[in-house]
């Protein structure tokens, strides 16, 4: 069997296990987004980085997409776009609670229950890499937290605390 006809089984098993479809797909990573986009502390992240919101949810549902379905839509680096964010586990905590929140408002439990093991591992995955970029080793079990910096009035770093 060829590889895409090995991924269209994978993929129908997740869609008749889970009832995970593009259009699910969809409405979880619109629903997550507008949240985001107006969380305190996520919402400056993210407004300091999207430009073009369309396209940034375009690329969100396709990542989504090859991450739930494996349906190989997404063709980035993940890694690459995250590691230079000023973000440490809170905001990683924060994301994982609000994507969370809306899996289970929206999906059965069996889809949300797979689309939050995902972005569990997504998350942790980001963290690390970015703990690495800033120079520190986190051990397994560890939280990468960044230090606490003086910020004095109009500093840009304001827009990165909580």
């Amino acid at each position: 069997m060829s590889n895409a006809g090995r991924r269209a089984q994978i993929t129908a098993a997740l869609v008749e296990r889970t009832g995970i479809d593009e259009t699910l797909i969809g409405r979880l990573v619109d629903a997550f987004y507008a949240k985001v986009r107006t969380d305190p502390l996520l919402g400056p992240v993210f407004e300091r980085r999207v430009t073009d919101w369309p396209r940034h949810l375009e690329q969100m549902r396709a990542f989504w997409s090859s991450v739930a379905l494996t349906s190989g839509r997404y063709h980035g680096d993940p890694m690459q776009k995250h590691r230079s964010l000023p973000v440490d586990a809170r905001h990683f905590d924060r994301w994982l609670a609000l994507f969370e929140e809306t899996a289970r408002e929206l999906c059965t439990p069996a889809a949300a229950e797979h689309f939050i093991e995902r972005a569990r591992r997504i998350a942790e995955s980001l963290e690390l890499g970015i703990a690495a970029h800033a120079g520190v080793m986190v051990m397994k079990g560890e939280r990468f937290v960044r230090p606490a910096l003086p910020i004095q009035p109009g500093d840009a770093r304001a827009l990165w605390t909580d």
